[in-house]
């Protein structure tokens, strides 16, 4: 690095903008991550902390065998990815998921972007277009972008946001719990076997559940959002149980792969808990995310079986989250078609998660820093999964009905000639690792 590299500014402190004023930082470059929290707050936030986990504080599958989510956390650990390494320091017991205590994880993720030398962080709204000067940009803001700067995004680049409703599950008190009831074990006893809280439920209890999530009062929506559709991955409970009535039996509360020690034979339903702090003191309702009033929620889910007597440390609720259209504005270097030095990272392009956001932000922050040295950054193959999310987002989705998406095998090339179901996917992670591992050596930086 010379004194005379420009920095990369990332405006968003987020999964993705924490990863990228990381991966800039990294290659020698300087940047100055900009965030709006505490100036202004949002609604989802609890915390001022960079890399807050608002959801589930779980990364989903850590399988990079058989998993799109789980090779991609590899191959992000082969990046050098910040993200991923605060994960793994931090994990809780989830199964085969990698789960982790969400306060001790962006307590890390902030330490360390504060100690970096070349990073600087700047606690102020963006609240409209970066100045002219500041020749490269991501923007890293994620579903709760503000409304100046979403306006001004929209303005630019002349297409229509598309939004859907994201939704919080409940957390509650271990201790709360009535274990005369509930007993720990994960579907097929996978990972350690015993990583979740299990809820049993009989066809009458069930019943009685559907019904009260039927009929339990909502949340009221303001106008201009009732007509925002959800995403599938995050739908509420309560709209699930609307689309009929064995939907969540054969869903979030599906039985198959549990047997209660408490008694004999099938449970109807099985609704599970999975840790949410290293202590073990919190637990979140997996599946669980809603739209009911607070009041609603103490009631109607303290009829499950073993929660008679919960206490919630936090309640679900709701949030609009808004995604530009990526396929149409945003070229294969994830750059603004109408304005090349911005870039966009995170759940703002319209891929799905906190593993796939923060991805982004990793691309996004070794693209911008290979520029600011006089590189000519390129894209991973198609074959990986950085590749394939950045693929379909920038073109590989169809414009019209563009939706949030996760990363999955189906997003990747088909793999030549015949083989076994069963050998598909180990395939097309071996390929990837593979893959990456050439273009990781036609790095500039």
């Amino acid at each position: 690095m010379t004194k005379m590299t420009k920095p990369v500014h990332i405006i968003g402190g987020g999964l993705a903008g924490s990863e990228a004023a990381w991966q800039v930082a990294s290659r020698g470059v300087p940047a100055i991550l900009h965030e709006m929290r505490p100036v202004r707050k949002t609604d989802a936030h609890h915390t001022d902390g960079l890399a807050e986990l608002v959801c589930s504080n779980s990364f989903r599958s850590d399988d990079a065998e058989n998993n799109a989510v789980g090779l991609l956390h590899e191959e992000m650990r082969r990046m050098n990815s910040l993200i991923i390494a605060s994960a793994d320091k931090h994990k809780v017991p989830a199964g085969s998921a990698l789960a982790v205590d969400r306060d001790e994880f962006s307590a890390e993720v902030s330490s360390k972007l504060e100690a970096h030398p070349l990073i600087t962080i700047e606690r102020e709204e963006i609240s409209g277009l970066p100045p002219k000067d500041w020749d490269s940009v991501i923007i890293a803001t994620g579903p709760l972008t503000s409304p100046a700067l979403s306006e001004a995004i929209l303005e630019l680049c002349g297409e229509d946001s598309l939004a859907f409703f994201d939704a919080i599950a409940p957390i509650i008190y271990k201790e709360s719990i009535d274990f005369d009831i509930a007993w720990f074990q994960s579907r097929y006893d996978k990972g350690e076997g015993a990583d979740y809280i299990n809820l049993p439920m009989n066809k009458e209890q069930y019943d009685g559940f559907i019904d009260a999530l039927n009929s339990g009062e909502k949340a009221d929506f303001k106008q201009w959002e009732k007509d925002t559709p959800y995403f599938e991955g995050c739908m509420p409970i309560e709209v699930m149980a609307e689309r009929g009535r064995e939907t969540l039996s054969f869903g979030p509360m599906k039985p198959v792969g549990l047997q209660s020690p408490h008694f004999e034979g099938r449970c109807h339903a099985v609704v599970q808990l999975r840790q949410d702090n290293k202590l073990g003191t919190l637990y979140n309702m997996v599946g669980f995310q809603t739209k009911l009033t607070y009041g609603e929620q103490k009631r109607i889910f303290k009829s499950i079986p073993g929660l008679e007597n919960a206490e919630f440390a936090r309640l679900g609720g709701l949030h609009r989250n808004t995604f530009i259209n990526s396929p149409l504005v945003l070229d294969s270097l994830m750059r603004m078609k109408a304005d090349p030095r911005l870039r966009f990272a995170g759940q703002i392009t319209g891929v799905e998660g906190y593993v796939e956001s923060a991805a982004m932000g990793l691309m996004t922050g070794v693209m911008a820093a290979t520029e600011q040295l006089g590189g000519t950054p390129t894209t991973p193959p198609e074959t990986t999964a950085f590749g394939a999310l950045i693929a379909h987002i920038t073109g590989g989705a169809d414009a019209k009905t563009f939706q949030p998406m996760n990363v999955n095998f189906g997003l990747f090339p088909p793999m030549e000639g015949k083989m076994k179901k069963k050998d598909r996917k180990p395939a097309k992670a071996k390929r990837a690792l593979d893959a990456l591992a050439e273009w990781i050596e036609t790095l500039d930086v």
